[in-house]
C-alpha cells in the first residue's frame, strides 16, 4: 500500500489510523475495548524532520525510535517546544547507550538480557529517572531477532524486579511469514501469567488484529507518516 505524505495527508492518515483502532474496539457491533486505552505511537524512524513537524502539529505526542543517536538529534531540542511529549525506545539498545537512553527517553520497550538489565538499573538510579520499561518477546524465536525466548520470561522478570526495574508490560514483533494474531494471543498469554498490564504489539500491517487481542500499545509508522527514507 502506498500512503501519501503531505501535510493534509498525514493529519488524513492519523484519522484514518484512529478511526481503525476504534473499529477495531468492537466486534460483532459489541465494544470489546474501550479506544481510550489503545495508545498510538507514531514510529518516526527514518522519517524526515518536516513530517514529524506536521505530525505535531496535529496534536499527537507519542513518538518511537528504534536508534538512541538518531532519536537524541531529532528530539533534544523539541523537548522545550513539545515539553507533553512522550518517547518510546522500540529498537535494540546497546549497554554503552544506556546512559543517552535513559536521560532521553521516557519509556524503554525493549528490554531482553540481563546485561542490559543491570546498565540500565544502574543509569535509572544514577539519573533518578525510573522509566516504565517493557520485556520484548521473541515469540517465534527467530534467530535474527531480538527478545527474550518465551521461556526465559520468569527468570528475566525476577532479574528486573531484583534490579528495581519498573516493568509495566511485554512487546513483540511477530514473524512476518506467519499469522500475527497467533503471537498477539501468546504474548497476552505470557502477560496474564505474569501478572503484568500492558501489551506493545501491533504495526501498520497489523495493528487492527492486535487491538482486540490485547494491545494496550500499537507502532504505527508508513501508515502515519508515508514510506521511511533509505538509510544511508
Amino acid at each position: 500500500m502506498c500512503y501519501k505524505t503531505g501535510m493534509n495527508d498525514i493529519a488524513q492518515n492519523l484519522k484514518d489510523v484512529r478511526q481503525k483502532i476504534d473499529k477495531a474496539c468492537v466486534r460483532n457491533k459489541e465494544i470489546v475495548r474501550d479506544a481510550k486505552d489503545v495508545q498510538l505511537i507514531a514510529v518516526s524512524k527514518k522519517q524526515p524532520i518536516e513530517r514529524i513537524h506536521t505530525m505535531l502539529e496535529t496534536g499527537q505526542r507519542v513518538y518511537g525510535e528504534n536508534r538512541v543517536q538518531e532519536a537524541t538529534e531529532r528530539w533534544s531540542n523539541l523537548r522545550d517546544t513539545y515539553p507533553d511529549l512522550v518517547l518510546h525506545l522500540i529498537g535494540p539498545l546497546q549497554t554503552n547507550k544506556a546512559k543517552d537512553a535513559v536521560a532521553l527517553f521516557d519509556v524503554i520497550q525493549t528490554l531482553d538480557r540481563p546485561k542490559l538489565i543491570k546498565a540500565l538499573a544502574m543509569e535509572m538510579e544514577k539519573q533518578n529517572r525510573f522509566l516504565p520499561c517493557f520485556i520484548q518477546v521473541n515469540t517465534g524465536e527467530e534467530d535474527q531477532k531480538a527478545g527474550i525466548a518465551p521461556q526465559d520470561l520468569k527468570e528475566i522478570l525476577a532479574l528486573c524486579r531484583d534490579h528495581k526495574l519498573n516493568i509495566v508490560g511485554l512487546m513483540c514483533i511477530p514473524p512476518v511469514d506467519a499469522p500475527p494474531a497467533l503471537h498477539f494471543a501468546f504474548l497476552k498469554k505470557l502477560a496474564d501469567e505474569h501478572d503484568l498490564q500492558e501489551l506493545s504489539m501491533g504495526m501498520s500491517s497489523d495493528f487492527e488484529k492486535a487491538v482486540p487481542l490485547g494491545a494496550s500499545y500499537v507502532r504505527v509508522g508508513t501508515a502515519l507518516f508515508g514510506e521511511r527514507l533509505a538509510a544511508s
